[in-house]
């Protein structure tokens, strides 16, 4: 390697992938210490394209307002409502970061990424009726969750969700209502992160930039080598820190670097598709994010929702998703991805997945056969009068879920995300999907715990850190006065709307 390159070409910090990770943690770190040196690479020739971009993400503010899988039933019949907690929390902190780029005028206009959307679960049926009556019941004692609503009238609902409601006068049904939900365009959100990043903090973000490699050098820093697509010139980056933050291209990365907590990990990548409303009568009739019950063999990230989305500036309505087998670790990836990325330190916990979850095998094959006429079928169960000719498949993101090791069943597939790092934190990966970007600060602030553990506990930092998250550090349970003030703040910034 050229000495003289990499001695020209020495960061305090490398992030790999050019979403809204990777936007998330250098603009952090930059507001916190100007000073640090800050490179991004994306593959692609824009930034937040992939899992980032708006037709491939969700844009549920994940707070766990509506979403059933994040408050399982246990065997006894009780409602487990940690994760809820968890994830309400974390979405918080991602509102206090927004609102102080709001507030410090680096973000000018928040109706471009957030709306207020009100966040509804939905089911059918006296089981289900009765398992959401407890999961209401539970959670509206807790302080984040005590203006939940809960309803089986049919005019109420017929008030929240009239396109869901028409034409059930003889069903038996029940639906919560959380009028704190969000609608997020994170593509828009991470597009403002990097024009400041770039015009203000001058820090290079560079497209068509492929990275081949990450090795240890001998200077207890690692070596990036990054191919430009363009000239095909490859170049050779020196930093203390690497993040690799690159969606479904973490993975393979991450097997090429020398560190063994990367060991076991493998991944399954799953293909996202929507049903999109063409018919602008009816998107007019719908506003709200509904979740209901994924069935049986289904996982989590298939809760079938109905969708007010708002993507660039225009009000849509989406329902999914609808899952199929890729072996593509990124849209714009290759077929090979999947098959590549299976070796002799990953295959026990491949094997382990796949013997332990036949059921989400004989799933996705049920998904690839479908035509248009099943997804309607699917579909009418949220809109009875759904037709045809309304609607039309959009394919969204890939989304490559986490397989790693474990003692009792080889391996185990999980739905969340992942900090892949070195013990001494100069590397980080991360892995997985849902709840993602809706929680990309409060990883962020995991990463940089991970990565700056002496620098997080200073006195700078902490000062720093609390006027711009005030409850990075806190729980809200042991703080409610404070946090509802700081809640209202948030939305007021923001322009959500206070609705009642």
């Amino acid at each position: 390697m050229n000495q003289k390159v990499l001695k020209e070409n020495n960061y305090d910090l490398i992030c790999v992938g050019g979403g809204i990770m990777s936007a998330t943690l250098a603009l952090m770190l930059k507001l916190i210490d100007p000073k640090i040196k800050i490179i991004i690479f994306e593959k692609l020739g824009e930034v937040s394209k992939e899992s980032s971009g708006a037709w491939n993400n969700a844009g549920t503010g994940h707070s766990a307002l509506c979403e059933l899988n994040y408050t399982p039933e246990n065997a006894d019949g009780s409602i487990d409502i940690s994760k809820a907690i968890e994830i309400f929390s974390q979405f918080e902190t991602s509102k206090q970061f927004w609102a102080y780029l709001v507030d410090q005028k680096l973000i000018k206009y928040p109706e471009n990424f957030i709306h207020s959307v009100p966040h509804h679960s939905w089911v059918q049926g006296d089981d289900n009726i009765n398992f959401l009556k407890k999961r209401f019941e539970i959670l509206s004692q807790t302080p984040m969750f005590e203006k939940m609503k809960f309803s089986e009238n049919l005019e109420k609902l017929k008030e929240w969700i009239p396109l869901i409601a028409k034409g059930r006068e003889n069903e038996k049904m029940a639906a919560t209502r959380m009028e704190i939900g969000t609608e997020v365009n994170f593509e828009a959100l991470s597009q403002q992160y990097f024009k400041v990043l770039e015009e203000q903090f001058n820090v290079p973000v560079l497209r068509n930039t492929d990275v081949l490699d990450v090795d240890p050098d001998e200077t207890l820093e690692w070596t990036v080598e990054a191919q430009n697509l363009d000239s095909g010139k490859v170049t050779y980056y020196d930093a203390e820190h690497v993040f690799i933050g690159a969606g479904g291209g973490a993975l393979p990365l991450l097997q090429k670097v020398e560190i063994e907590e990367k060991d076991g990990y493998g991944g399954f990548p799953v293909d996202g598709q929507w049903l999109v409303c063409k018919n602008r009568e009816v998107i007019d009739q719908h506003w709200a994010k509904v979740y209901s019950k994924a069935g049986p063999d289904a996982p989590p990230m298939s809760t079938p929702h109905l969708d007010t989305r708002y993507i660039k500036g225009k009000k849509e309505l989406l329902f999914g998703p609808f899952a199929g087998f890729t072996t593509k670790f990124l849209k714009e990836g290759s077929k090979l991805d999947f098959p590549k990325s299976i070796n002799k330190e990953n295959i026990p916990s491949m094997w382990g997945v796949f013997w332990h979850n036949l059921p989400l095998t004989k799933y996705l094959m049920k998904q690839v056969t479908l035509d248009h006429s099943d997804r309607m079928e699917d579909l009418r169960v949220f809109i009875k009068d759904a037709r045809p000719e309304d609607w039309e498949l959009k394919v969204a993101g890939k989304r490559v879920q986490i397989i790693k090791k474990d003692e009792e069943e080889g391996g185990i597939l999980e739905f969340g995300t992942d900090v892949v790092h070195s013990k001494d934190g100069s590397i980080t990966a991360l892995l997985g999907a849902s709840p993602g970007a809706s929680v990309a600060v409060s990883i962020m602030l995991n990463v940089i715990n991970i990565a700056f553990p002496e620098k997080i506990k200073s006195k700078e930092w902490e000062e720093k850190l609390s006027k711009m998250i005030p409850f990075w550090n806190k729980e809200i349970e042991e703080n409610i006065t404070e946090f509802k003030k700081v809640q209202a703040n948030s939305s007021k910034k923001l322009e959500l709307e206070v609705l009642h």
